[in-house]
């Protein structure tokens, strides 16, 4: 008679262990193929947030309009577009092209400005509901970009000259400088993840 033989508890432990050591070799795989789709995925989103960012900008710089604003206390004016160092945003601009599909008693011109702001690496646009604010128009804060090292703004003038001051210092003329727009606009970000990105734009002016 055939003796029926089965495994030795050595076999089944030898067993086991194969398939243990299996098992943690594919569960590693996985656990880097999860990894790599997450990476990929904050990739793009990071990606479609700064061609969003990049796309208002371009939008509002295209757009420049010489509509003068008045200052909150209602003494001076303002000029169209105010860009360089001691002012309260980066760069302030109006803006044109505002769409008012719902006829709302409004202009079609829009205070549109841009700041950084450096502890939390931001890019932070403003906007005002009217053109001619007071000191108690509270503007709309949109946080446009995140980790935003550094901001570079370049205005190309007439004679297609670089002024990082706007008006130009050399204009003369106050009257011409309240209206004055440069014939491009050179914006660049400097980014944590991304280093350095720009836009020249060609404003309507």
């Amino acid at each position: 008679m055939s003796r029926e033989r089965g495994f030795t508890l050595i076999e089944l432990l030898v067993a086991m262990a194969i398939v243990a050591v299996i098992g943690v070799m594919a569960l590693g795989g996985l656990n880097r193929v999860i990894q790599q789709q997450t990476l990929a995925e904050a990739r793009a989103e990071r990606w479609r947030e700064i061609q969003f960012a990049m796309r208002i900008i371009a939008q509002d710089l295209a757009q420049i309009h010489p509509r003068l604003t008045r200052e909150e206390m209602g003494e001076a004016r303002r000029e169209s577009l105010v860009l360089g160092p001691g002012q309260l945003y980066t760069l302030e601009l109006s803006r044109g092209g505002w769409s008012n599909p719902a006829n709302l008693p409004r202009g079609t011109v829009l205070r549109v400005a841009y700041d950084w702001e450096e502890p939390d690496q931001l890019l932070v646009r403003y906007h005002w509901p009217v053109m001619d604010r007071t000191m108690q128009t509270i503007p709309v804060r949109t946080e446009l970009l995140s980790g935003v090292e550094e901001i570079r703004i370049t205005m190309i003038d007439r004679n297609n000259q670089p002024q990082i001051e706007w008006p130009p210092r050399d204009m003369t003329d106050a009257a011409d400088a309240l209206v004055a727009r440069p014939r491009a606009v050179e914006f660049r970000l400097v980014l944590e993840d991304y280093g350095e990105i720009w836009r020249t734009v060609e404003t309507s002016g």
